[in-house]
C-alpha cells in the first residue's frame, strides 16, 4: 500500500499551537510508521537533519536513503512507478532521438566534408550561446538555485576537455568512414563506459553484464576485420580513422561518467535534490570552448590545417556552412543539413543527459544502443545527397548482431536488491 494512503490525512490539531503543543497536544492514533503528518520528501530529510521528532526521523531517513541508492529523486511511496514511467518516456524520446541524430550527423558531413573541424566549432561555440541562456532564464523563474551556482567547477573543466577532444576527433573521422559502420564503431563507447565507472565510481558488473560488453568488443572487431579483409564497407578505410573514431567514444565515456559523479555528488551537497541538467550542460559547453581556444593549434594540426592558415579555413567553412560566396554545387544541402544536425544533436544531447539524472549514465548509454540497428538500416538505404546506399557484407551483419546480442545480454532483468548492489 502506497505511504502516502497510511498517512491520508492529519487529525485535528488547534490552530497554530507551539511546538510543544504540537507534539503532546494533538491526539496519536498509533500507525506502523508512528507518524501522523505527511512531510514531503525533501522537508522529511530536512527535519532528519535537524533532529526533529524521532518517528519523523526515521521516515526521512529510510526514504533518503532508498532515494539515493536507487538515484532517484525522491522518496515518496507511490513515486515508483511514476518514476518508471518517467524513465520509460524519457528512454523512448532518447531512442528516437539518438537514431535522428545518428543519420543527420552523416549527411551534415555531405556538404561539410572538408570542413569537419568548422562543424565542431559551430557546435562548441553555439552550444556555449543557447545553454547559458537557457541557464539564465532558468535561473530567473528559481529553477536553478545559487547552490546549484556554486557546484565545484574542477569536475566541469575535465568534462569539458574530454568533450573538446572527442567532439574534433569524431568528426574528423566520421568525415572518412562509411556511414553504417559509424553508429557500430561508436559502440566501443559502452566499453570504455564500463572501464570508466569502475575506476570513477567504483561499481561492480556482474558476469552477463561483463560477458555482454565483451560482445559488444567483438562485434565492433569482427567489423572493423571485415572491412580490413576486403568486400565490405569499409574495405577502403584505413585502420586508422576507425581507430580515431574509437578513441573519441572513450572521451566521451569519460565525460558522461563525470557527469553522472556530478549528479550524484550534487545531491549530496544539495541535500537531495540533484542539480539542473542545464548547470551541468552549460558549465560544461564552457569550459569545452575553452579548452578548444587553448588547444587550437594541436586540434587544426590534427586535422592537417597549419595554424598560419586556419583563418582562411573558418572563412572558407563558414561559406561553405552558409551555402553562399561560390559555386552552390560544392556544398549540397547546406546550410538546411548541418542546421538540422546541430538542432537534433542539442535536442539528443539534452536528452541523454536528463536520462542520465534520471537513472545512470550507463542505463542512457544502453538505451542510445538501442537506436544501433536502425541507424545501421536507415544509413544502408539511398538517402538524399547519398545516392546508391552502402552495400552491408556479411561479415558486417554478423558483428552486428553479435553486438547486439551483447548488448541484450548485459541488459538482463534482475532483482532490485541485486541492482543496487551492482549498480
Amino acid at each position: 500500500m502506497p505511504i502516502s494512503l497510511l498517512l491520508s490525512a492529519p487529525l485535528p490539531c488547534p490552530p497554530p499551537p507551539p511546538p510543544p503543543l504540537l507534539r503532546h497536544g494533538c491526539r496519536r492514533v498509533p500507525t506502523p510508521l508512528r507518524v501522523s503528518l505527511p512531510p514531503p520528501p525533501l522537508r522529511a530529510a530536512l527535519a532528519a537533519a535537524s533532529g526533529d521528532a524521532g518517528g519523523r526521523r526515521l521516515v526521512g531517513t529510510r526514504c533518503a536513503r532508498a532515494a539515493a541508492a536507487v538515484g532517484v529523486p525522491g522518496g515518496g511511496g507511490d513515486a515508483g512507478s511514476g518514476a518508471g514511467t518517467g524513465i520509460t518516456a524519457a528512454a523512448a524520446a532518447t531512442v528516437a532521438l539518438a537514431v535522428m541524430n545518428r543519420v543527420l550527423y552523416k549527411l551534415a558531413l555531405v556538404p561539410m566534408k572538408n570542413y569537419p573541424f568548422f562543424l565542431a566549432q559551430v557546435l562548441t561555440f553555439g552550444y556555449v550561446v543557447v545553454y547559458f541562456s537557457i541557464l539564465f532564464v532558468r535561473y530567473q523563474a528559481g529553477i536553478v538555485t545559487k547552490e546549484m551556482l556554486a557546484l565545484p567547477k574542477s569536475r566541469f573543466m575535465l568534462i569539458g576537455l574530454l568533450e573538446a577532444m572527442g567532439v574534433a576527433s569524431g568528426m574528423a573521422a566520421a568525415a572518412m568512414l562509411p556511414g553504417p559502420s559509424i553508429p557500430v564503431l561508436s559502440q566501443s563507447f559502452l566499453v570504455w563506459q564500463l572501464i570508466l565507472s569502475v575506476i570513477v565510481l567504483g561499481r561492480k558488473y556482474r558476469a552477463n553484464q561483463i560477458l555482454g560488453c565483451l560482445l559488444v568488443t567483438t562485434g565492433v572487431i569482427l567489423s572493423v576485420v571485415s572491412g580490413a579483409n576486403g568486400g565490405s564497407s569499409l574495405s577502403d578505410v584505413k585502420f586508422f580513422w576507425p581507430a580515431v573514431l574509437m578513441a573519441s567514444s572513450a572521451c566521451q565515456a569519460g565525460a558522461s561518467i563525470i557527469k553522472e559523479f556530478v549528479f550524484i555528488d550534487g545531491a549530496k551537497r544539495l541535500e537531495g535534490k540533484r542539480p539542473d541538467i542545464f548547470v551541468v550542460n552549460s558549465f560544461g559547453s564552457g569550459f569545452q570552448a575553452l579548452f578548444v581556444l587553448l588547444l587550437l593549434p594541436f586540434l587544426s594540426n590534427l586535422k592537417g590545417i597549419p595554424l598560419t592558415e586556419l583563418p582562411a579555413y573558418v572563412n572558407r567553412g563558414a561559406a561553405c556552412f552558409l551555402n553562399v560566396g561560390g559555386n552552390l554545387n560544392d556544398c549540397p544541402g547546406a546550410p538546411l543539413l548541418p542546421l538540422l544536425f546541430i538542432t537534433m544533436n542539442m535536442a539528443f544531447n539534452i536528452s541523454v543527459l536528463n536520462l542520465v539524472k534520471m537513472s545512470t549514465a550507463l542505463v542512457a548509454s544502453l538505451t542510445a544502443t538501442l537506436a544501433v540497428p536502425l541507424s545501421i538500416y536507415v544509413l544502408s538505404l539511398p538517402l538524399p545527397y547519398i545516392p546508391g546506399g552502402t552495400s552491408l557484407s556479411t561479415s558486417f551483419l554478423v558483428g552486428a548482431a553479435v553486438l547486439v546480442l551483447g548488448l541484450l545480454l548485459y541488459n538482463l532483468p534482475q532483482n532490485s536488491a541485486d541492482q543496487v548492489k551492482t549498480e
